[in-house]
């Protein structure tokens, strides 16, 4: 399996899902990315606020903040290959990055709730944010 790799812009929490106003896309984003979980890909996430190191180790994000400057965060990588860079990518565009026998994409997304699996401190009232 693929391993995917976001390396994301500062957000206040890990999943970027927290805060008094919650982004639509990344929720929708964190959703897709639990799917691919679910799906037994693994999917590894760095927020350049809290983890810039992984930032700094990586050669091609390093060069890429470089010449664009945050701006060209988000970027997503499938086994070390840049394959998005400044938006998040949609499921049916995450799936695209996958070997063939898993581009298959149920209707759907997964419930709201699934999110607490990505990052439990951010649950309202945490005071992660």
């Amino acid at each position: 399996m693929p391993t995917i790799q976001i390396f994301d812009r500062a957000l206040c929490c890990a999943s970027g899902v927290c805060g008094p106003q919650v982004d639509p896309e990344l929720v929708q984003f964190a959703a897709d990315l639990e799917w691919l979980r679910a799906q037994g890909h693994r999917v590894v996430r760095f927020n350049l606020a809290q983890q810039p190191a992984e930032f700094a180790q990586h050669a091609a994000v390093t060069r890429l903040l470089k010449e664009s400057g945050p701006t060209c965060l988000p970027l997503v990588f499938a086994d070390g290959q840049l394959v998005s860079r400044d938006t998040y990518p949609t499921r049916q565009q995450l799936v695209r990055f996958l070997p063939e026998s898993t581009n298959i994409v149920p209707a759907g997304s997964t419930p709201l709730s699934a999110l607490q699996i990505l990052d439990p401190g951010c649950a309202p009232g945490s005071g992660c944010c």
